[in-house]
């Protein structure tokens, strides 16, 4: 049970100055879910990405993902994030390397998407949909603006038990943990949208990884902070190394763990040919 109470507009304004702060990338690295590019190509592998396709990322961050789909598949991508910094550093980004004409970014609300219905041939949502606070509401928008036949493929935190009170606080929510579901409830969550769920894949051991590599840049940080090498105002660096120790016990313990489901809309034949494919 999540002891705190905070709005949902106050929520998602926290999670998007969390991601939007430069410290996000000095704690975290580039990649900031589990898997990194490797996960996210084979998402896109699962879901058939191609030149032909027009994908929706939804919380697309600085845009990683979306230029690794670009990039991969060769399809045009439309990266939508909460957060105007993050939406800046995507474009910015995209015209760094070259993918301005495949790739653009929008702000907006993952739970009131600003297209149209059947605008997008898949939608992708990467280690997001666990800090919406209205997630049914989200996997309505994700069916809605796909076309007949379309495919959602999300990439999330899962958990399989009661989390320590450390984890279920605000800071919590925001690194992903304190709302994360089980993955039967994010198989419902879809199938209450109306799509039929195809691919289920754990990947638990590169939830490991990544919070090991968090504890690792945790530790540089920290020296780096004492030696005022490096500034990160507004982060207390006690609350992160307390939740990324016990997000790494937890998922160490198997409580916690990462998985991709995919899911089609109008489509069944297509839910079966998903599956097939994992």
């Amino acid at each position: 049970m999540i002891d705190f109470v905070a709005s949902p507009e106050t929520l998602k304004q926290c999670c998007a100055a969390a991601y939007d702060h430069d410290a996000v990338r000095v704690l975290v690295g580039d990649a900031l879910h589990p898997g990194g590019a490797q996960l996210t190509e084979r998402l896109g592998r699962i879901l058939n990405l191609g030149p032909d396709t027009r994908v929706l990322d939804v919380a697309s961050g600085r845009g990683d993902g979306a230029l690794v789909l670009a990039g991969r598949f060769g399809c045009e991508v439309v990266g939508l994030d909460y957060g105007w910094r993050n939406v800046e550093a995507a474009t910015n980004e995209a015209r760094m390397r070259g993918l301005s004409d495949k790739v653009t970014f929008y702000c907006g609300d993952a739970e009131r998407l600003p297209f149209a219905d059947g605008a997008f041939d898949a939608v992708v949502c990467e280690c997001a949909l666990c800090t919406f606070p209205d997630k049914p509401t989200a996997a309505d928008e994700f069916a809605r603006v796909l076309k007949s036949g379309g495919r959602v493929g999300i990439s999330d935190l899962t958990r399989s038990g009661p989390l320590p009170r450390e984890l279920e606080g605000v800071a919590a929510w925001i690194a992903c943990v304190a709302d994360a579901r089980t993955l039967d409830e994010y198989c419902a969550l879809l199938d209450g949208a109306g799509l039929a769920v195809g691919a289920v894949e754990e990947h638990d051991s590169a939830l490991v990884d990544f919070v090991e590599a968090i504890r690792s840049r945790l530790f540089a940080t920290k020296i780096m902070v004492g030696l005022k090498k490096v500034e990160l105002p507004g982060i207390d660096l006690a609350t992160v190394k307390d939740i990324v120790r016990h997000a790494l016990a937890a998922a160490r313990s198997g409580v916690l763990g990462y998985a991709i489901v995919t899911a089609a809309k109008d489509a069944g034949p297509r839910a079966s040919d998903l599956k097939a494919r994992a």
